[in-house]
Protein backbone atom coordinates (compact mmCIF):
# COMPACT_ATOMS: atom_id res chain seq x y z
CA UNK A 1 0.00 0.00 0.00
CA UNK A 2 3.05 2.24 0.04
CA UNK A 3 2.45 3.56 -3.26
CA UNK A 4 -1.32 4.26 -2.88
CA UNK A 5 -0.53 6.03 0.58
CA UNK A 6 2.44 8.40 -0.91
CA UNK A 7 0.10 9.03 -4.06
CA UNK A 8 -2.87 10.83 -1.96
CA UNK A 9 -0.37 12.18 0.32
CA UNK A 10 1.31 13.66 -2.49
CA UNK A 11 -2.31 15.00 -3.77
CA UNK A 12 -2.92 16.39 -1.13
CA UNK A 13 0.46 18.48 -0.87
CA UNK A 14 -0.26 19.90 -3.93
CA UNK A 15 -3.82 20.88 -3.66
CA UNK A 16 -1.96 22.70 -0.82
CA UNK A 17 0.03 25.16 -2.36
CA UNK A 18 -2.72 24.77 -4.93
CA UNK A 19 -4.46 26.80 -1.95
CA UNK A 20 -2.01 28.96 -1.35
CA UNK A 21 -1.13 29.62 -4.22
CA UNK A 22 -4.94 30.57 -5.17
CA UNK A 23 -5.41 33.71 -2.83
CA UNK A 24 -2.91 34.98 -5.76
CA UNK A 25 -5.01 34.31 -8.50
CA UNK A 26 -8.14 36.61 -9.86
CA UNK A 27 -11.05 34.54 -11.47
CA UNK A 28 -10.11 35.48 -15.58
CA UNK A 29 -7.02 34.14 -14.45
CA UNK A 30 -8.00 30.59 -12.68
CA UNK A 31 -10.33 30.27 -15.47
CA UNK A 32 -7.84 30.69 -17.97
CA UNK A 33 -5.35 27.93 -16.13
CA UNK A 34 -8.46 25.86 -16.18
CA UNK A 35 -8.78 26.09 -20.04
CA UNK A 36 -5.47 25.42 -20.30
CA UNK A 37 -5.47 22.36 -17.86
CA UNK A 38 -8.64 20.99 -20.03
CA UNK A 39 -6.14 21.08 -23.14
CA UNK A 40 -3.72 19.21 -21.32
CA UNK A 41 -6.19 16.78 -20.37
CA UNK A 42 -7.22 16.10 -23.60
CA UNK A 43 -3.95 15.78 -24.71
CA UNK A 44 -3.00 12.90 -22.06
CA UNK A 45 -6.86 10.83 -23.48
CA UNK A 46 -5.75 11.34 -26.81
CA UNK A 47 -2.44 9.70 -26.34
CA UNK A 48 -3.69 7.33 -24.34
CA UNK A 49 -6.52 6.24 -26.94
CA UNK A 50 -3.72 4.80 -29.56
CA UNK A 51 -2.58 2.45 -27.24
CA UNK A 52 -5.92 0.11 -28.29
CA UNK A 53 -6.11 -2.11 -31.23
CA UNK A 54 -9.44 -3.26 -31.43
CA UNK A 55 -12.10 -0.79 -32.09
CA UNK A 56 -14.93 -3.07 -31.82
CA UNK A 57 -13.69 -3.68 -28.53
CA UNK A 58 -13.69 0.04 -27.48
CA UNK A 59 -17.42 0.73 -28.62
CA UNK A 60 -18.99 -2.13 -27.07
CA UNK A 61 -16.90 -1.57 -24.09
CA UNK A 62 -18.32 2.45 -23.89
CA UNK A 63 -21.82 1.09 -25.10
CA UNK A 64 -21.87 -1.72 -22.14
CA UNK A 65 -20.79 0.57 -19.97
CA UNK A 66 -22.49 3.39 -20.15
CA UNK A 67 -25.40 1.29 -19.72
CA UNK A 68 -24.31 -0.15 -16.42
CA UNK A 69 -23.77 2.95 -15.18
CA UNK A 70 -26.72 4.84 -16.18
CA UNK A 71 -28.98 2.11 -14.26
CA UNK A 72 -26.12 2.25 -11.47
CA UNK A 73 -26.40 6.20 -12.01
CA UNK A 74 -22.93 6.81 -10.33
CA UNK A 75 -22.55 9.72 -11.95
CA UNK A 76 -25.49 10.99 -9.62
CA UNK A 77 -23.94 9.03 -6.38
CA UNK A 78 -20.61 10.67 -6.73
CA UNK A 79 -22.06 14.18 -7.33
CA UNK A 80 -24.63 13.35 -3.85
CA UNK A 81 -21.06 12.38 -2.47
CA UNK A 82 -19.76 15.65 -3.60
CA UNK A 83 -22.64 17.40 -2.66
CA UNK A 84 -22.50 15.98 1.40
CA UNK A 85 -19.03 17.33 0.97
CA UNK A 86 -19.92 21.37 0.21
CA UNK A 87 -22.05 20.96 2.42
CA UNK A 88 -19.75 19.73 5.72
CA UNK A 89 -17.59 22.29 4.62
CA UNK A 90 -19.14 24.91 2.81
CA UNK A 91 -18.27 27.25 5.92
CA UNK A 92 -14.36 26.91 5.46
CA UNK A 93 -14.53 26.93 1.47
CA UNK A 94 -13.61 29.96 -0.97
CA UNK A 95 -15.92 31.67 -2.79
CA UNK A 96 -14.04 30.67 -5.91
CA UNK A 97 -14.42 27.24 -7.24
CA UNK A 98 -17.05 24.81 -5.78
CA UNK A 99 -16.24 21.69 -3.62
CA UNK A 100 -18.42 19.58 -5.22
CA UNK A 101 -16.42 20.26 -8.81
CA UNK A 102 -13.26 20.50 -7.12
CA UNK A 103 -14.12 16.76 -5.98
CA UNK A 104 -15.53 15.05 -9.09
CA UNK A 105 -13.20 16.69 -11.72
CA UNK A 106 -9.96 15.85 -9.70
CA UNK A 107 -11.33 12.05 -8.62
CA UNK A 108 -11.92 11.25 -12.24
CA UNK A 109 -8.57 12.24 -13.89
CA UNK A 110 -6.20 10.52 -10.91
CA UNK A 111 -8.48 7.53 -11.23
CA UNK A 112 -9.54 6.31 -14.75
CA UNK A 113 -6.16 6.24 -16.62
CA UNK A 114 -3.68 3.77 -16.95
CA UNK A 115 -1.14 3.91 -14.36
CA UNK A 116 -3.78 4.00 -11.71
CA UNK A 117 -4.73 0.26 -12.70
CA UNK A 118 -1.51 -1.09 -13.55
CA UNK A 119 0.79 0.61 -11.42
CA UNK A 120 -1.35 -0.78 -8.19
CA UNK A 121 -1.04 -4.09 -9.35
CA UNK A 122 2.06 -3.60 -9.41
CA UNK A 123 2.76 -2.51 -6.48
CA UNK A 124 0.30 -5.40 -5.09
CA UNK A 125 1.94 -8.42 -6.82
CA UNK A 126 5.40 -7.32 -6.92
CA UNK A 127 6.22 -4.50 -3.99
CA UNK A 128 7.23 -2.58 -6.91
CA UNK A 129 5.82 0.92 -6.09
CA UNK A 130 7.41 2.68 -8.82
CA UNK A 131 4.58 2.98 -11.01
CA UNK A 132 2.87 4.76 -8.58
CA UNK A 133 5.60 6.64 -7.43
CA UNK A 134 5.93 8.38 -11.02
CA UNK A 135 1.93 9.36 -10.72
CA UNK A 136 2.26 10.95 -7.52
CA UNK A 137 4.69 13.33 -9.13
CA UNK A 138 1.97 14.12 -11.86
CA UNK A 139 -0.88 13.78 -9.72
CA UNK A 140 0.95 16.25 -7.00
CA UNK A 141 1.80 18.44 -9.78
CA UNK A 142 -1.96 18.54 -11.11
CA UNK A 143 -3.66 18.32 -7.79
CA UNK A 144 -1.48 22.25 -7.80
CA UNK A 145 -3.23 23.41 -10.81
CA UNK A 146 -6.32 21.74 -9.95
CA UNK A 147 -6.86 23.39 -6.50
CA UNK A 148 -5.89 27.10 -7.67
CA UNK A 149 -8.83 27.01 -9.95
CA UNK A 150 -11.27 24.81 -8.80
CA UNK A 151 -10.09 24.91 -4.77
CA UNK A 152 -10.74 22.44 -1.70
CA UNK A 153 -12.54 19.76 -3.19
CA UNK A 154 -9.60 18.71 -5.02
CA UNK A 155 -7.69 17.22 -1.31
CA UNK A 156 -10.46 15.42 -0.57
CA UNK A 157 -9.99 13.04 -4.18
CA UNK A 158 -7.28 11.91 -2.36
CA UNK A 159 -9.65 9.95 -0.56
CA UNK A 160 -11.26 8.34 -3.59
CA UNK A 161 -7.67 7.64 -5.09
CA UNK A 162 -6.93 5.84 -1.58
CA UNK A 163 -9.45 3.73 -1.67
CA UNK A 164 -9.50 2.90 -5.27
CA UNK A 165 -6.09 2.40 -6.10
CA UNK A 166 -6.04 0.35 -2.38
CA UNK A 167 -8.44 -1.72 -3.32
CA UNK A 168 -6.59 -2.73 -6.85
CA UNK A 169 -3.56 -3.63 -4.24
CA UNK A 170 -5.01 -5.69 -2.21
CA UNK A 171 -6.79 -7.31 -4.80
CA UNK A 172 -4.18 -7.67 -7.35
CA UNK A 173 -3.37 -11.09 -6.77
CA UNK A 174 -6.90 -12.21 -7.59
CA UNK A 175 -7.20 -10.42 -10.83
CA UNK A 176 -3.93 -9.92 -12.34
CA UNK A 177 -4.35 -13.60 -14.21
CA UNK A 178 -7.36 -11.76 -16.07
CA UNK A 179 -5.04 -8.73 -17.49
CA UNK A 180 -3.12 -9.75 -20.02
CA UNK A 181 -1.15 -6.84 -21.81
CA UNK A 182 -3.81 -6.31 -24.03
CA UNK A 183 -6.58 -6.49 -22.09
CA UNK A 184 -4.88 -3.32 -20.12
CA UNK A 185 -4.36 -1.53 -23.97
CA UNK A 186 -7.98 -1.74 -24.57
CA UNK A 187 -8.83 -0.59 -20.82
CA UNK A 188 -6.29 1.92 -21.71
CA UNK A 189 -7.48 2.94 -24.28
CA UNK A 190 -11.03 3.58 -23.18
CA UNK A 191 -10.41 4.96 -19.79
CA UNK A 192 -8.74 7.79 -22.05
CA UNK A 193 -11.90 8.24 -23.94
CA UNK A 194 -13.07 9.09 -20.28
CA UNK A 195 -10.13 11.56 -19.85
CA UNK A 196 -11.15 13.27 -23.60
CA UNK A 197 -15.18 13.50 -22.22
CA UNK A 198 -13.59 15.26 -18.60
CA UNK A 199 -11.90 17.91 -20.92
CA UNK A 200 -14.82 18.22 -23.14
CA UNK A 201 -16.12 19.13 -19.69
CA UNK A 202 -13.46 21.01 -18.42
CA UNK A 203 -13.12 23.56 -21.70
CA UNK A 204 -17.16 23.68 -21.39
CA UNK A 205 -17.22 22.22 -24.88
CA UNK A 206 -19.87 19.58 -23.89
CA UNK A 207 -21.57 18.16 -20.20
CA UNK A 208 -20.81 14.69 -20.15
CA UNK A 209 -22.03 12.63 -17.88
CA UNK A 210 -18.21 10.70 -17.22
CA UNK A 211 -18.97 8.99 -13.77
CA UNK A 212 -21.40 7.04 -15.87
CA UNK A 213 -19.10 5.81 -18.07
CA UNK A 214 -16.04 4.32 -15.69
CA UNK A 215 -17.79 0.65 -15.83
CA UNK A 216 -16.73 0.82 -19.64
CA UNK A 217 -12.94 0.73 -18.29
CA UNK A 218 -13.27 -2.60 -16.90
CA UNK A 219 -15.77 -4.50 -19.57
CA UNK A 220 -12.59 -5.11 -21.92
CA UNK A 221 -11.42 -8.15 -18.78
CA UNK A 222 -14.75 -9.80 -20.21
CA UNK A 223 -14.78 -8.87 -24.10
CA UNK A 224 -11.06 -9.71 -24.33
CA UNK A 225 -11.96 -13.36 -23.52
CA UNK A 226 -14.20 -13.87 -26.58
CA UNK A 227 -12.35 -11.82 -29.44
Amino acid sequence: MLGTIVNSMAIIIGGMIGLLLKKGINEKVADTVMRGLGLCTLYIGITGCLKGKNVLITILSIAVGAIVGELLDLDQLLNNLGQKLEVRFASKAKKKGSIASGFISASLLFCVGAMAIVGSLQSGLTGNHEMLFTKSLLDGIASIIFASSLGVGVLFSAALVFVYQGSITLLAQYISPFLSHTVIAEMTCVGSLLIIGLAFNMLKIANIKVMNYVPAIFIPILLCRFM
